[in-house]
């Protein structure tokens, strides 16, 4: 029992450890259910979260390394198993919301502005 135990312990270990790339590092502070894409770190300050008559609204930004593509490829791979659907290249829904990423390539990084919005 003892040796099964160790041998389920490294598998689970190993998997940790090949899937490492495709996990999220974290989610946005102003949305909490919004996963970072891995590389990806949220730009200190710059999330805002505010309510309207007509829903929510939220901005953030988040920077690093990476590809724009690749980004897209983790937004459009992730988003669905929370619920948005994808509307366009860069937009996806969720009940009465809209969420836009913009991607910007700054010199060896990339710049995410994330922003939720009513439809």
């Amino acid at each position: 029992m003892r040796t099964f135990t160790s041998l389920l312990g490294a598998f689970a270990l190993v998997l940790l450890l090949a899937c490492g790339d495709a996990r999220a590092q974290g989610f946005l502070t102003a949305y909490e259910d919004l996963p970072l894409a891995p590389g990806l770190t949220e730009v200190a300050g710059s999330g805002l979260s505010f309510d309207t008559p007509g829903g929510r609204i939220v901005e953030a930004y988040a920077r690093g390394a990476g590809k724009a593509a690749d980004i897209l490829a983790f937004y459009a791979a992730t988003l669905p198993q929370l619920g948005w659907t994808k509307a366009g290249p860069a937009e996806f829904r969720r009940d009465d919301e809209t969420l836009k990423l913009a991607i910007e390539t700054q010199g060896r990084d990339v710049v995410v502005h994330f922003t939720i919005a009513p439809e």
